[in-house]
């Protein structure tokens, strides 16, 4: 805790799915002086307003958590936007930081930034091996300069910037809207909302061959804020559990936590994404003693229960 109680930091996404749990973990560790700058006053992607956010909040490490990201089918729609902002937000927050001598910045970057075809499970030496899956490829490949950045300012700057690479999150307070969500709540909502309807059946995208390792928000948080005090190293870093589990089988996990008993229908005209995902996670554990520590029905089980507690105030998305 002592290393935090004198901390002034700043975390982008703050007020997001990931970020709303980082700074409720930053309090109980002893953070006195949090910054969350919200969209309306701060515009990440204007280099004016992330020059004002540095002088108005005077950092001593930035926790950068935001993004602009969504599923597949976001993915696509939204490829140039998810590019640019993406792309502008770690790139500006990691310059500036740099010019105000800030003495950490962590950031987060995404698993989409692997090559399609990375043999599981990924290492980070792998991260250059290949081009992305296409339908998340702008998202993921900006994300990933984050990583070039923070290593060319560490050589010519010496600049402490370490990147983390997890795994799809989910858990409590997930983004349950349709159009923009990741697998779990959109599946999620989806089977509840069938159930309720008394469908006999519900249509998922893709053939549900593909894998995905997830991890739950807590445990990311916790990784972190571990990497944030203990690490200040050059390498990436993954953060996930080292499981896989497919599609289809996530499905039947999910309708079986909310009591959908219909049929499961795949639709193959839609595409499947990056074939697999699995993590080779010792790097994190073995640098800053990172495991992940929530079995995933539990967490499923946690998920589904937050969505049914708080469905009648769920946002939906507007780009």
């Amino acid at each position: 805790m002592s290393f935090w109680k004198d901390k002034r930091v700043v975390v982008t996404g703050g007020a997001g799915f990931l970020g709303t749990v980082v700074v409720d973990q930053l309090r109980k560790l002893g953070c006195r002086n949090i910054v969350v700058p919200r969209s309306h006053d701060y515009d990440l992607v204007d280099m004016g307003d992330v020059k004002r956010l540095y002088v108005d909040a005077a950092p001593d490490l930035v926790l950068h958590l935001a993004a602009r990201v969504g599923g597949i089918g976001a993915n696509q729609t939204h490829a140039g936007q998810f590019f640019y902002d993406n792309l502008m937000m770690g790139t500006q927050l990691i310059e500036v930081g740099r010019q105000q001598g800030l003495k950490k910045f962590v950031a987060v970057g995404t698993i989409c930034s692997y090559p399609k075809y990375t043999p599981v499970p990924f290492r980070e030496e792998d991260l250059w091996s290949g081009y992305p899956e296409e339908t998340n490829a702008p998202y993921g490949l900006a994300k990933k300069m984050m990583l070039v950045q923070a290593q060319a300012y560490r050589q010519q700057y010496g600049f402490n910037a370490v990147v983390l690479f997890p795994v799809n999150l989910y858990g409590p307070g997930d983004n349950f809207d349709m159009q923009t969500s990741h697998v779990i709540p959109a599946l999620i909502r989806k089977c509840v909302e069938a159930k309720e309807r008394g469908d006999d059946r519900v249509v998922l995208w893709g053939d549900g061959s593909p894998s995905r390792e997830f991890l739950y928000v807590t445990d990311a948080a916790r990784a972190i804020l571990l990497a944030a005090e203990h690490y200040n190293g050059n390498e990436p870093v993954n953060l996930g559990t080292g499981q896989e589990i497919t599609i289809q089988a996530l499905a039947h996990v999910i309708a079986d936590a909310v009591g959908f008993t219909g049929e499961i229908v795949w639709d193959t005209t839609k595409p499947n994404g990056q074939p697999r995902r699995c993590l080779e996670v010792s790097r994190a554990k073995q640098l800053f003693g990172f495991e992940a520590s929530t079995a995933f029905v539990d967490g499923i089980q946690q998920t589904v229960a937050w969505f049914y507690a708080n469905r009648g105030s769920i946002r939906e998305v507007v780009f």
